[in-house]
């Protein structure tokens, strides 16, 4: 894979919404082979959230660009603004919440991957958007 084949651009990818806002993982095993984690950006509008989940085999890295958040960890509410970062451990269920004015911006990273993508996230509460597919995490090439 060639340095051009890494680069990824935010506006190909699809958002996901299953979850809530403007989900798109733009570096992962699917986009680029990634075999360690995954991980991309995230826009939240005002009142938007994330439903609550967690991550049995996977840490999660935030950092908030813009905007104003709080985080449910395990019920606990801590609140994030821009510059802040957060780790969400493996298996503390988690929910995501832009409770400011203005859309919330949001980096974040997972790793390392669950043994299946299908075994990455569980959903703890109703997605906002059941009938959306789940996040296309994808499984690394083996041949690249």
């Amino acid at each position: 894979m060639n340095a051009e084949q890494q680069r990824v651009s935010l506006a190909s990818i699809e958002p996901n919404r299953r979850r809530g806002g403007d989900l798109r993982l733009t570096l992962g095993p699917k986009t680029v082979g990634a075999t360690s984690g995954f991980g991309g950006f995230l826009k939240l509008q005002p009142g938007e959230l994330i439903t609550e989940h967690f991550h049995p085999y996977s840490e999660e890295f935030l950092y908030v660009i813009a905007g104003d958040l709080e985080m449910s960890l395990d019920g606990e509410k801590v609140a994030l603004t821009a510059g802040d970062s957060l780790l969400v451990p493996i298996s503390v269920r988690h929910r995501l919440v832009n409770t400011g004015t203005t859309q919330a911006d949001v980096i974040f990273h997972l790793s390392p991957l669950a043994p299946r993508p299908d075994l990455g996230h569980v959903d703890t509460e109703p997605p906002t958007n059941a009938s959306e597919p789940h996040i296309p995490v994808g499984t690394p090439d083996p041949s690249s």
